[in-house]
């Protein structure tokens, strides 16, 4: 079908994934090699790997609606939903399992606007949101794993205890914000009440944000792909798209 968006076409590859052609060739490579193209039972996919990859980080990057996204690549509604439902899986970022001695780990909590009300609540920002855990190591600035999605009104500190971030984080050195207390991270000196802090903690304090600030310019950057600013996919889609989201930043930071 003339005039549709293909991976063929390498001008494609930056505004829609955010990777060089050569970066995406290398993702396509890793997918390949991890039995993504695997044979499977039933009708075969009409397009190729390439191209529902591409799709998928398309919708991932633009948000734009699936009736709206799926001409594009000559494809139906229904087909581009059945792509991404099935292909947005396969790029998932792996939480990193072995961390050297002497890896520094930074956490925090960032809140996506999701539309899918069964795992949301209204948070501090007044929308309804879920609440995703990201790590990132200090060094590299590489997402290391993101926890499952909970509602948007639990605070970090509670988040933090839930399964997912803290198993893969295990006792690596990480430090956070102030939001979470009692957790057994590294976080700013509290001011004394009616007091002021000493000069050596409140040193240690601005030295600790200027080295926390890195996932927040992570998180800046991850949402760039414009789904994480309104997320209207359903059930798992989200924490699909915050994973994928992750692999494609590290992809693009490692380069």
């Amino acid at each position: 079908m003339a005039g549709v968006i293909t991976a063929s076409e390498p001008s494609w590859t930056t505004p829609l994934t955010g990777l060089s052609p050569h970066d995406f060739r290398r993702l396509i490579t890793m997918l390949r090699r991890d039995g993504a193209d695997a044979v499977r039972r039933g009708r075969p996919w009409s397009p190729p790997l390439e191209d529902r990859i591409l799709l998928v980080a398309a919708y991932w990057r633009t948000n734009l609606t699936l009736r709206q996204l799926a001409p594009l690549f000559g494809a139906s509604k229904s087909a581009a939903s059945r792509i991404i439902d099935h292909t947005g899986p396969l790029l998932a970022l792996e939480p990193r399992r072995r961390f050297s001695q002497d890896t520094v780990l930074i956490v925090d909590g960032t809140l996506l606007p999701t539309r899918g009300h069964t795992i949301t609540e209204q948070s501090k920002n007044y929308r309804y949101s879920t609440n995703h855990q990201a790590v990132i190591d200090a060094h590299s600035h590489l997402v290391v794993t993101v926890g499952r999605p909970l509602p948007g009104n639990r605070n970090d500190c509670k988040a933090w205890e839930e399964p997912g971030a803290k198993a893969a984080v295990g006792r690596t050195t990480t430090i956070a914000d102030g939001g979470y207390p009692g957790t057994g991270l590294i976080i700013p000196h509290r001011r004394p009440k009616g007091g002021t802090l000493t000069e050596w903690r409140a040193e240690h304090n601005r030295e600790h944000e200027q080295v926390r600030a890195r996932v927040e310019h992570v998180f800046a950057r991850t949402k760039t792909w414009k789904l994480l600013r309104d997320c209207r996919s359903k059930g798992n889609g989200v924490h699909h798209a915050m994973l994928g989201t992750a692999r494609l930043h590290n992809l693009i930071q490692a380069a």
